[in-house]
């Protein structure tokens, strides 16, 4: 199992574990907000064949821009990312991978 970019609470709560261990302090919070980022970026460097889009948290939800910087969608949970990220992994991981699909298909 790797933790390098976690995908449920327990693989974030072992990033939290193990960034304490090598003296920095992070918060469970902060750690699920980067793997929220980070698994989106993975999932759009896949489907594009490439890093061309750019995911970024905002307070709205994850923001996707192409690379001249163009809007390109957003993506949105209810109520919020990081609930969802707690809530129920799989499905939240599904539903990402989703969305991520319906912005980067026909481009």
């Amino acid at each position: 199992m790797s933790i390098e970019i976690p995908v449920n609470l327990e693989e974030a709560a072992m990033k939290v574990a193990q960034q304490q261990v090598r003296g920095n302090e992070v918060s469970l919070e902060a750690v699920i907000k980067q793997a929220i980022v980070d698994n989106v970026q993975a999932m759009l460097d896949h489907e594009l064949d490439g890093h061309y889009d750019d995911a970024k948290l905002t307070d709205k939800g994850l923001q996707i821009t192409d690379f001249m910087g163009d809007l390109v969608g957003m993506i949105i949970y209810e109520p919020d990312l990081v609930t969802g990220f707690k809530t129920d992994a799989d499905q939240f991981q599904d539903y990402l991978a989703q969305q991520v699909t319906k912005l980067v298909g026909g481009r």
